[in-house]
């Protein structure tokens, strides 16, 4: 029953560390289905953070905090989209300037703003996004097994994390069973056809990069305002490579995304979990192993056993209109 337990507690920490991966993972994929690849996911997270954990810290409330990470990320979505889609630009070349932008600006403006080393003050109470208790959770707790998931495991988790799971059923549902998700998918395969059909490319995608910046500025307020109290000096520690690591793992599609997510959250859990404990046979592993763990498997993952991953046909190559 104690392994159970530990069990339990080390799922509970997977489904916590991997929803800013889950978020910022569908997030690429509807940039990427469209046909702009966008390795700026890392970039938009971190701004999408400091604004959350800035907004909240001065007016109080999580729900202001997530409305200014919506907007600063969707602002720097459409710069990228300004790049890249209006001004066929090195989709790459302008995802690292936002990532370097945003790493810099942050810790300037929040040095500027709070004086405290790039940090925002600390938060609590309605500033932060707490856990929500479901129903019947506290009544079924002494269950065995059943009760303890259901109380442990699926309750007590913030509104952010279950909309992160809604989200990727909702894009599964967008992308194969709409009009809109059609043509997003047509766009990124062949732009010509699309444009031949008399649906603007350029609308499409600016909708996709849209969107991509709304799920990075979620992604960006979980880590400030549920993951931890405040905004810290690059708290995204490349989540949103991974992020991108996680949707070629899953060959651009949702739900193999939210198993590649939380496949890299167990491991980042897992990491956490064994330092400072012994192993048989090797002893006492330096913290720093399991702190790279994750990162090495992702790279063993990718290089090994995914097959063949084939991106979109027009992703990255900037659309000309035939005239």
């Amino acid at each position: 029953m104690e392994f159970f337990n530990t069990l339990v507690v080390i799922l509970d920490s997977t489904i916590r560390l991997s929803i800013p991966l889950l978020l910022a993972c569908l997030a690429g994929l509807y940039s990427e289905r469209s046909g702009i690849f966008d390795i700026g996911l890392e970039g938009k997270m971190l701004a999408g953070a400091f604004a959350a954990g800035a907004a909240a810290a001065v007016y109080g409330s999580a729900w202001y905090g997530l409305g200014a990470a919506i907007l600063v990320s969707g602002f720097l979505a459409l710069v990228h989209g300004f790049a890249s889609i209006t001004h066929r630009g090195n989709q790459i070349v302008s995802g690292v300037a936002i990532n370097f932008i945003a790493a810099g600006s942050t810790i300037i403006l929040g040095q500027a703003w709070f004086s405290q080393g790039g940090r925002t003050p600390s938060l609590g109470g309605d500033s932060r996004f707490g856990a929500i208790t479901l129903p019947f959770a506290e009544a079924v707790r002494d269950v065995p097994i059943v009760g303890y998931v259901y109380y442990e495991l699926i309750s007590g988790q913030s509104i952010l994390a279950y909309f992160a799971f809604f989200m990727v059923f909702a894009t599964w549902w967008v992308l194969f069973r709409t009009r809109f998700g059609l043509r997003l998918r047509a766009v990124g395969e062949n732009p010509a056809a699309v444009d031949t059909a008399g649906i603007s490319v350029t609308w499409l995608r600016y909708r996709a990069v849209l969107i991509t910046g709304a799920l990075c500025g979620v992604a960006g307020t979980y880590l400030a305002l549920t993951q931890n109290a405040g905004f810290v000096k690059d708290m995204t520690a490349g989540r949103g490579f991974i992020a991108l690591a996680a949707l070629i793992f899953a060959k651009w599609r949702p739900v193999p995304a939210m198993f590649a997510c939380l496949l890299f959250g167990f491991l980042d859990a897992l990491a956490i979990r064994l330092q400072g404990t012994p192993l048989p046979l090797v002893g006492r592993v330096p913290v720093q192993f399991f702190q790279a763990l994750p990162y090495v498997l992702t790279v063993i993952l990718l290089a090994g056993f995914i097959g063949k991953a084939i991106p979109p046909r027009a992703g990255g190559v900037p659309y000309v209109k035939e005239r």
